[in-house]
């Protein structure tokens, strides 16, 4: 399990390098790592929503992706109210601390340690994940960003009834739920395109973080004492909390419930840069969260992992 983190890693930082030295070499612009921020959020991240429903119908498979949905949901709740209990009004760090990164992080270690079969448990957890970071997320940033913070301000940022009902991430949900119910079969052009694209999800956000990265100071990250509480919030005490809510569900979601931990347990989803990015908010700032809670990510998993283990999770 070790091992594997430290692969990860290797793999995420080998690709943000490359999105570094594109920027640096002048073969990516900022303005062009906008438009792949865009490309992930409203076409690579749904794809890999959808591949994640593309199994075989069972009723148990059924039972669990209810269950896993409720979970999911508790978890992402419990993420945000701990998240503005230590960081206020702090959007960014509220933002770092409150959503993980299963989709590159996760579901790798998930296939690896679980089986493929595990991924569709964290399915809503990456489509309630990236519903809440478009809407309660962007409400943040571009709160913190008004200049007329007065009595109820805040309201104007509440995503409408149309905006909630054509988000990318739920129109995915939708499809998704749809062709795991219905077992109808995609034609296979679509299959094939719609994996083509949910693979080019990890290679694009870190290409996106590299640019970022390269403009940041990695001295000044290293001397930010927030960015070290933000890692124990993220690492620590989230998934703690998670870990113990999740051990009410039945033994026979073991799996499940596994899958769900390490979803929970992830550092810093890269897209608090990309969206940081698109709504004109401290991106490098959010780019060191996730840097940040990267690298000690690789201690705390396996930790958390053993635990749940020795506790008959």
């Amino acid at each position: 399990m070790t091992i594997l983190l430290f692969k990860q890693v290797l793999i995420m930082f080998s690709l943000a390098g490359v999105g570094y030295i594109c920027y640096r070499t002048k073969k990516i612009t900022l303005e062009g790592s906008k438009n792949i921020a865009n490309i992930l959020i409203y076409l690579s991240l749904p794809c890999v929503i959808i591949n994640s429903f593309l199994v075989d119908y069972s009723k148990e498979k059924l039972m669990g992706l209810l269950y896993s949905s409720m979970a999911a949901l508790v978890v992402l709740i419990i993420g945000i109210v701990i998240s503005r209990v230590f960081f206020g009004k702090d959007a960014i760090l509220n933002f770092a601390a409150a959503f993980s990164n299963p989709g590159f992080f996760g579901i790798p270690l998930i296939v690896a340690t679980l089986s493929n079969g595990a991924v569709f448990y964290v399915a809503t957890f990456i489509a309630f994940l990236n519903f809440l970071q478009w809407s309660y997320g962007v409400a943040l940033l571009t709160y913190n960003n008004s200049t007329n913070k007065d009595k109820g301000e805040w309201k104007k940022y509440i995503p409408s009834a149309k905006r909630v009902l054509t988000a990318p991430f739920l129109v995915a949900v939708v499809v998704g739920v749809f062709f795991f119910v219905t077992q109808i079969e995609m034609p296979e052009l679509i299959y094939k395109s719609i994996q083509h694209i949910a693979g080019l999800n990890t290679p694009l956000a870190m290409f996106t973080i590299g640019v970022y990265f390269a403009q940041t100071n990695p001295i000044k990250m290293l001397k930010n004492s927030k960015l070290y509480l933000l890692s124990l919030v993220r690492l620590i005490i989230i998934p703690v909390v998670c870990m113990l809510v999740l051990m009410v569900l039945p033994a026979e979601f073991a799996e499940m419930k596994m899958a769900l931990l390490i979803a929970a347990a992830c550092p810093t989803g890269a897209n608090v840069a990309v969206y940081a990015q698109l709504y004109d908010s401290d991106y490098g700032y959010a780019v060191e969260t996730v840097i940040i809670s990267t690298l000690f990510s690789v201690i705390t998993i396996p930790i958390l992992v053993q635990a749940a283990m020795m506790l008959g999770f």
